[in-house]
């Protein structure tokens, strides 16, 4: 029998353009939250600086012109209540996605997991 693995990933776009700034296959649904939160928090704490903890599977860092994207993805990997609808809805099989605008250059970050391979999605 074999398990179908998670993936999770972190992009950016402006509207026209989309870049992927990092993601990652796992095999279950609690370590692509990990992950996703681990990301959430490295952005947000980061603000496009380099941060030091930084391993090899972590996302590029993004460079936030407001406080209102750091803010929200703070908010979204600490509230006990979003991290326990998004573990739900990965355990009921469907995706998860969380994201933030950068108004101040009409930027959004979206983080997303799902279970399946990267292209899955």
């Amino acid at each position: 029998m074999s398990r179908t693995p998670y993936a999770a990933e972190v992009t950016v776009t402006d509207g026209q353009r989309f870049a992927s700034l990092g993601g990652v296959t796992v095999r279950n649904r609690r370590l692509v939250l990990l992950w996703l939160r681990r990301q959430a928090l490295r952005l947000a704490d980061g603000h496009g600086s380099a941060v030091r903890d930084a391993s090899p599977g972590d996302v590029r860092p993004a460079l936030f012109h407001g406080s209102d994207a750091p803010e929200g993805l703070r908010f979204w990997a600490t509230d006990g209540r979003r991290q326990d609808d998004a573990i739900r809805a990965l355990e009921a099989g469907f995706p998860i996605l969380f994201t933030v605008a950068d108004p101040a250059v009409g930027l959004s970050l979206t983080l997303a997991g799902w279970r399946g391979a990267p292209a899955d999605l």
